[in-house]
């Protein structure tokens, strides 16, 4: 796989959301709250997750099992998109615990598990660091 425009995109937003998740969990945490950290972090956090939810539709790989190009980590587009809009439906119903819940299961689910996933060899940025380092 080369670097298109869309994985540039999708991996710029992946890492930016990645790296910024934890300010904005953290931002909530602890006797000292500072919810205008958290409300600007988290809205910029959400547009990173929609990009990179977004973007993923116009990554295909037709080399692993797939139908139409589509593999099976793009079942977490639905599960992206579906979590934001329920984070939002909590937070509308001020069901804080729900929204974050949910926003912690999408950071893990959406930024840690596919991020490990993505590390292996075979894909891009897998072969990128494993190779850089001299393992592949």
């Amino acid at each position: 796989m080369q670097l298109t425009p869309a994985i540039a995109l999708h991996m710029g937003c992946a890492l930016a959301a990645t790296a910024l998740g934890p300010v904005v969990l953290w931002s909530r945490l602890g006797r000292r709250l500072r919810p205008g950290l958290h409300r600007w972090a988290g809205r910029v956090w959400v547009v990173l997750m929609a990009v990179t939810a977004l973007s993923a539709l116009f990554i295909r790989d037709f080399r692993l099992p797939n139908i139409a190009g589509y593999t099976p980590i793009h079942l977490l587009v639905p599960y992206t998109l579906g979590g934001l809009v329920l984070a939002f439906v909590y937070l509308y119903r001020r069901q804080i615990d729900g929204h974050r819940k949910t926003m912690q299961g999408l950071y893990v689910g959406a930024c840690l598990t596919a991020g490990a996933f993505t590390l292996l060899p075979g894909r891009l940025l897998g072969q990128w660091l494993w190779g850089a380092l001299g393992l592949l």
